[in-house]
């Protein structure tokens, strides 16, 4: 029930690439890279109780779906800028010695038709070997990165993640999962969203969706817009439009329980911080944070009053997110029109994070009970 894509999410603000703060053990270390329309991020880390520890990471906007809208192909620039950004991540890969790894990319790559030249440029220049991920992984993996942020009390819950040429909302019930167990049984999600019978009470997946719209193609199907007000209510009314088939639009689910919603992207995050006041990225003060509506409504109320310049001038939007916040934040603002919820769970965590625990999963190395 999934919309054809025609079209795939930033971080914060600058490009970040932090060395190794220690010499690791290599035997137990994973590595996930995820490699969307915007940027390329990795994390390489070494389970630990539940969860993992990072000790090695990259993050660099590359653009790599630059003008991808219009063409339909990469451009050369585009897939040189990226090559460079994997070659980074590739010394440090090979520096861990890491032998447990997923390397995956997503819009852009699902929709280029010079997807497979580009995908041999990076086998040929980098000895990488890049996965095009379907719509319905790339929608699973966000969920799983979430699970710790699920609250016990939760019924239903909403996990949405804003990419940079797409958007994945999933709808879950909970309901029949003992309180306790919720978070833990989300991540059993990474079997697949309809896994093989088990003892353990299961999540279940009542609906989710992939729109072809995320914070880059929304930008460029408006960018003739000339009225910063007017372009923005016109994407947060068309985003609105393409969650018509999603059941819990169609449905009221109003009566279902307790409701969360968690959302997942760099406009999410820096949404958030714009929200605390940060002069400097914190992500321990982001990362499961609760917003009211009212709260990220005046966040992007200001934002529109900043207008282009002041945006850019802003430090907590940043020089490499300030082309694409307007288009996240109404995508958000469109969401949250939508569901009976009045708050927000920020998730400074996405499909890295959910490939990590995948894998860790998959290889029975985390603990099922809390550290």
């Amino acid at each position: 029930m999934t919309p054809k894509r025609p079209y795939g999410a930033g971080a914060f603000p600058k490009a970040v690439e932090s060395p190794a703060p220690e010499r690791p053990d290599t035997g137990d270390l994973y590595a996930a890279l995820d490699l969307g329309t915007n940027s390329c991020r990795m994390l390489i880390a070494r389970p630990r109780g539940n969860g993992f520890h990072v000790v090695d990471s990259f993050s660099k906007s590359v653009q790599l779906g630059s003008g991808l809208e219009h063409t339909g192909r990469l451009s050369r620039s585009s897939m040189a800028r990226t090559v460079q950004a994997l070659r980074i991540c590739q010394q440090k890969l090979k520096r861990n010695k890491v032998r447990r790894m997923r390397l995956v990319t997503t819009e852009a790559c699902r929709r280029a038709r010079n997807a497979g030249e580009f995908i041999q440029m990076v086998r040929r220049e980098t000895g990488m070997s890049l996965e095009v991920i379907q719509p319905e992984e790339e929608a699973r993996l966000a969920v799983i990165s979430c699970a710790p942020l699920v609250s016990p009390r939760t019924d239903q819950l909403l996990v949405v993640d804003i990419g940079g040429g797409s958007t994945e909302l999933v709808w879950i019930d909970l309901t029949s999962v003992p309180n306790a167990d919720r978070p833990r049984a989300i991540m059993r999600l990474h079997a697949g969203f309809h896994p093989p019978e088990s003892p353990l009470p299961a999540a279940r997946v009542v609906d989710w969706i992939s729109v072809p719209l995320g914070v880059a193609t929304l930008r460029d199907q408006f960018s003739d817009v000339e009225d910063d007000a007017a372009r923005f209510a016109l994407m947060s009314w068309h985003f609105e439009e393409n969650l018509a088939e999603f059941a819990p639009y169609k449905d009221d689910i109003a009566q279902r329980g307790e409701f969360q919603i968690v959302g997942t992207s760099g406009t999410v995050t820096t949404v958030a911080a714009s929200h605390l006041g940060l002069k400097r990225y914190d992500r321990t003060k982001v990362d499961g944070l609760r917003m009211t509506s009212q709260e990220i409504d005046t966040v992007i109320r200001r934002y529109l009053a900043l207008g282009p310049a002041g945006r850019l001038k802003d430090p907590r939007i940043g020089e490499d997110r300030q082309a694409l916040i307007m288009s996240g934040s109404a995508i958000l603002q469109a969401l949250l029109r939508c569901w009976p919820t009045d708050r927000l769970s920020v998730a400074d965590r996405g499909l890295r994070e959910g490939l990590l625990y995948a894998q860790m999963s998959a290889d029975g190395v985390l603990h099922e009970s809390p550290d």
